[in-house]
């Protein structure tokens, strides 16, 4: 991990990553999803009070007449200002407006959390970073379905996007 950017709270936003209820509930690794929802929704409190956008990002899968059990984001976490994005592929930007919503606002650096760390946040940060994103991703918001699947792209890829950082790191100028 690198030394944590102090971030424009103007200019950042959150990125949290299908914190659905059946997702949350998966047995993941590092860490169980309790856990990074709370990490996550300390982030999401942090980023509220300095003013910065929240986005939740969560999946709808195409073609289908209902939703799995489980598939809205979990109670609690979608405040009143936070944007919902739905999705229908793995990461959070094809076909759902999120480019457009961001640049309206100037965002330009995007912090990450979110399930499964090597898909949807994964997915959603490749694009980000080809938009021309600067990227910095809370490691500890986030979990996999294995640990060497969060531990390849914490370790090897995100690294090469971006800052990785523990949630707790995550600060805004004064």
């Amino acid at each position: 991990m690198t030394a944590a950017p102090v971030l424009d709270p103007q200019h950042t936003a959150l990125i949290l990553v299908d914190l659905m209820e059946r997702i949350v509930a998966l047995p993941l690794e590092p860490r169980d999803g309790t856990e990074v929802l709370a990490a996550a929704e300390e982030l999401a409190s942090v980023f509220r009070a300095a003013g910065a956008p929240v986005v939740l990002v969560r999946v709808e899968r195409p073609s289908v007449a209902e939703q799995p059990p489980g598939s809205g984001l979990v109670p609690g976490l979608l405040h009143g200002g936070d944007l919902e994005v739905v999705k229908r592929t793995i990461g959070g930007f094809h076909g759902t407006g999120l480019d457009a919503h961001l640049r309206e606002r100037g965002v330009t650096t995007l912090v990450f959390g979110g399930i499964a760390t090597n898909l949807g946040v994964e997915s959603t940060a490749r694009a980000a970073a080809d938009l021309g994103y600067d990227l910095v991703f809370a490691e500890d918001a986030m979990a996999a379905l294995t640990a060497a699947e969060h531990e390849a792209s914490v370790r090897l890829d995100f690294p090469r996007l971006g800052t990785v950082l523990a949630a707790k790191e995550v600060r805004f100028a004064s």
